[in-house]
């Protein structure tokens, strides 16, 4: 074989090889996969590569199923033996709820793990994300996730709130540890930074790699009403007494049933969306408790987009600058880069706020992310190294 033709014969090899791993590749994106936030054993619903989310329902007697997710729904088709499937379209990377309608009634996934949001128990999935490994679990020493049970001479009711302790807490009892206390937003309740945000798990990671301090987290329900308003109203509704019952109750409790450092320099209070509103209330009121402040996707001006006045906005608590760069070691606010309005305002407005009181911030945008648990979990990533240094 000529030396040409020898050349022209392993460059078509090398052609094919290529066109070869790039159909393999391509191949491979559009595979679906069972999701990490199924059911034990369950093969559906399914994702890939792409973003794309497939669902199946045993339903021979359904005229109609659709797949209800991110706002649309996806028609579904049934084959003879009544399994009925869809898929959806690309969905950004994170977690999110969704159900099926079945016959116009909305059901949840009897295949997915149920997750509270929405103000209900329903279906989630995860959609893989590139940077999955610091909220995956790995192998190294893990914290313990407790239940709480507590009665609230406040609420007149019992009340149930979460605790993470740190890798080697019941090891060794005499180490003492602070405390963050981290919110949820909206139509969550205490289980979403464990469930969906893997609070544990990113906490677990960063201790191992000497990036954040041993700490306890302390994860409490939001929605706390005056007795009467309780028997009476839903969630959401009436006058809530949160700031009342965490810093009366909640906090008295775990400084008493856990080895903290029961002192502001030594305590945290953060949130998302809702939460981020009410936690910043929180501290701006107690900073005698408090030392650092985290807020997720919002602040105690929302939904206001309008310029801020100081003197007037939370009864002046952010007039004197100099006073809260004092007292406050730390005042963080992260937003996802792809916030609907009018987060990114209402947020934008608060931070002139501060820029014109000259008061220390610091701000994280994460990229390519909604009002979403993957913007949240980024946020406790970034917020939670910075704290007790």
């Amino acid at each position: 074989m000529k030396a040409k033709n020898v050349i022209f014969f392993f460059a078509g090899c090398l052609f094919s090889q290529v066109c070869l791993a790039q159909a393999e590749l391509k191949s491979d994106l559009k595979a679906f996969r069972p999701a990490e936030s199924n059911q034990p054993g369950k093969l559906f619903p399914q994702v890939n590569m792409e973003g794309k989310v497939k669902a199946s329902l045993y339903a021979p007697q359904a005229a109609n199923v659709q797949l209800d997710l991110g706002g649309k729904k996806y028609e579904m088709t049934k084959n003879e033996a009544g399994l009925w499937t869809g898929e959806s379209e690309p969905q950004d990377e994170s977690f999110h709820y969704y159900q099926l309608n079945m016959d116009g009634a909305s059901i949840p996934d009897p295949n997915s793990r149920y997750f509270y949001g929405a103000g209900r128990l329903g279906s989630g999935i995860e959609v893989p994300a590139d940077d999955e490994a610091f909220y995956a679990l790995q192998k190294v020493p893990h914290g313990l996730v407790s239940e709480n049970f507590y009665y609230s001479d406040l609420t007149k009711s019992w009340r149930r709130c979460f605790i993470y302790t740190p890798a080697g807490y019941y090891e060794n009892n005499q180490s003492r540890f602070p405390v963050l206390y981290l919110q949820h937003g909206s139509f969550e309740d205490e289980t979403g930074w464990v469930n969906q945000g893997k609070a544990n798990l990113i906490l677990d990671n960063l201790i191992a790699q000497n990036k954040a301090k041993p700490m306890i987290i302390v994860t409490d329900n939001g929605y706390a009403l005056k007795p009467e308003e309780n028997e009476t109203k839903g969630k959401g509704q009436g006058i809530s007494i949160f700031e009342d019952v965490l810093i009366k109750e909640v906090i008295p409790m775990i400084d008493k049933r856990f080895r903290t450092l029961a002192d502001r320099e030594h305590r945290a209070i953060a949130g998302l969306s809702m939460g981020a509103n009410q936690t910043m209330r929180i501290v701006m009121k107690n900073m005698d408790k408090f030392a650092y402040y985290g807020g997720f996707s919002g602040t105690s001006n929302y939904p206001s987009t309008d310029v801020i006045d100081p003197n007037v906005f939370m009864e002046g608590k952010f007039k004197n600058g100099t006073e809260v760069n004092n007292k406050l070691k730390l005042f963080w606010l992260g937003l996802g880069s792809k916030e609907p309005a009018p987060f990114p305002k209402s947020v934008g407005a608060f931070k002139s706020m501060l820029d014109q009181q000259g008061i220390k911030y610091t701000y994280y945008e994460s990229p390519k992310t909604a009002h979403e648990w993957l913007t949240w979990r980024r946020s406790l990533q970034n917020f939670t190294p910075l704290l007790f240094r």
